[in-house]
């Protein structure tokens, strides 16, 4: 007598970006098959979209990210530099302006991704699409989830046509970003109601493209002047980030009060009057424009506390910036992204597809890399007016004070600043920067002087037309 088949066993992930892709690639070996659900059609090629403003801002991949994304498609760095991508060692080719003055260019310690977006999504999703059993629905809306509190059983979409149907799971996953659904679509099986907390500093960003100068086309740093939230005032700030074809994308942006505007008349003027140094502003004078000014305001630090609630459905997690959304002026939502795929398929391989309890296993242990880069969103912007209901609590001000003074000792120490990027990168937990000898250290202060101007080299000067 022959056994029956085992039935197959079907994966949806909600949302077709970069965390949704990698988590379907996380699923891909796990599930016989993996459908995407897609508001927006993915273009071919890389190229802008409907459904992801953000992409035309500056994006870094911290090589904690990095590292996850390998662990997912192996190879992938190597495609992302072959399609002109940017690798950056960290600190070496950075020239960074922290409230304390300069950080110095010490030899690297971790690296970031450098990239248009467009690119990056492209690159990654051609990957996932070309190795694994996975699937596009694109043009389709989600409605909601079907199932009960206890389990989760698939997806009502409307497909391009109108037509409303449901995709039968065994496991849902939620990567739709920040304008996710979650919180309805779980009320709506008889759910409390998660705990959520934000912190809106009202910050607005306005980017533009450039063509870089011929001569600083190839292998110039990334230029970063940060604000200095002790002023009492709006914190404003401006990246220069060297991608591909010798383009620069700059992102300019300011918190409550001090925000840029959407003109390009202004952009210019805003990065050499309105930041503490007028680098930026020095180099853009020698680049020419590519593109208009994009902005948006849409950049409030969101978390949903799902690992908290008293009960959680089988078959149904929450990924990417549909759990936490953060600042983007700290860069670390496309690496948690990737991480947190990482732990999706880890968790799964481990505890077994469809396993009673996994869902819930997955969202906590997100917890971590999500926490990770909360704390380090909320370390600043907490203190601007604003920002939150009641303020800073004891917490919020003692790490505050804490992290303020490890910045001041980095500026000036390559150990405390190799710790302190440890954290940034996403690849050590923040503990590394309570061992003893990162305490005396921080007591103690910089060894070194604070610089007075930014670390350009005089090679670097003259390749930007500043010498």
């Amino acid at each position: 007598m022959s056994e029956r088949p085992s039935p197959a066993r079907a994966a949806v992930v909600l949302g077709g970006s970069h965390t949704g892709m990698l988590a379907a690639r996380a699923l891909a070996g796990l599930a016989d098959r993996v459908v995407v659900v897609e508001r927006d059609e993915l273009p071919q090629v890389p190229g802008p979209r409907k459904g992801l403003p953000q992409a035309r801002h500056a994006h870094m991949l911290w090589s904690g990210g990095v590292r996850a994304m390998e662990e997912l498609l192996p190879g992938i760095s190597a495609a992302l530099l072959d399609a002109g991508a940017r690798r950056a060692p960290v600190t070496t080719d950075m020239v960074v302006l922290s409230a304390h003055g300069w950080f110095r260019r010490w030899p690297e310690s971790h690296h970031v991704l450098l990239a248009g977006r467009d690119l990056l999504d492209a690159t990654v999703r051609a990957r996932v699409l070309a190795d694994g059993p996975v699937e596009v629905l694109g043009g389709t809306e989600v409605l909601g989830l079907t199932g009960g509190a206890q389990a989760v059983t698939g997806v009502r979409v409307r497909d391009r046509d109108g037509r409303e149907r449901t995709v039968e799971a065994d496991l849902v996953v939620d990567a739709t970003g920040r304008g996710s659904g979650a919180p309805r679509w779980l009320a709506a099986l008889g759910l409390p109601a998660p705990e959520r907390r934000e912190v809106d500093t009202g910050v607005a960003y306005a980017s533009r493209l450039y063509l870089a100068p011929e001569p600083a086309r190839d292998g110039f740093p990334v230029v970063n002047v940060q604000p200095d939230p002790r002023d009492g005032g709006p914190g404003r700030a401006g990246f220069l980030l060297p991608i591909e074809n010798g383009r620069w994308i700059v992102t300019l942006n300011g918190t409550r009060g001090g925000e840029p505007t959407s003109s390009a008349d202004d952009f210019v003027p805003f990065a050499r009057e309105r930041l503490r140094h007028p680098l930026i502003a020095d180099l853009l004078a020698r680049a020419e424009p590519l593109s208009d000014v994009a902005f948006t305001r849409a950049t409030v630090n969101r978390r949903y506390f799902y690992e908290r609630m008293p009960a959680w459905p089988d078959n149904f997690t929450v990924l990417g910036d549909a759990l936490a959304a953060y600042n983007p002026v700290y860069g670390h939502g496309l690496a948690v992204g990737a991480q947190s795929a990482l732990l999706l398929r880890e968790l799964t391989r481990r505890h077994g597809f469809g396993a009673p309890g996994l869902a819930r296993r997955v969202q906590k242990a997100l917890a971590r890399p999500v926490g990770a880069a909360w704390d380090l969103a909320l370390g600043q912007d907490v203190f601007y007016p604003g920002a939150t209901e009641n303020g800073p609590t004891t917490r919020d001000r003692v790490v505050a004070a804490y992290v303020n003074r490890l910045m001041y000792t980095a500026t000036g120490n390559g150990h405390i600043a190799r710790r302190v990027t440890d954290v940034t990168s996403l690849e050590r937990r923040a503990e590394v920067l309570l061992t003893p000898s990162v305490l005396l250290a921080a007591l103690a202060g910089p060894s070194k002087p604070t610089l007075t101007d930014p670390p350009l080299t005089p090679e670097e000067l003259k390749r930007a037309g500043l010498q």
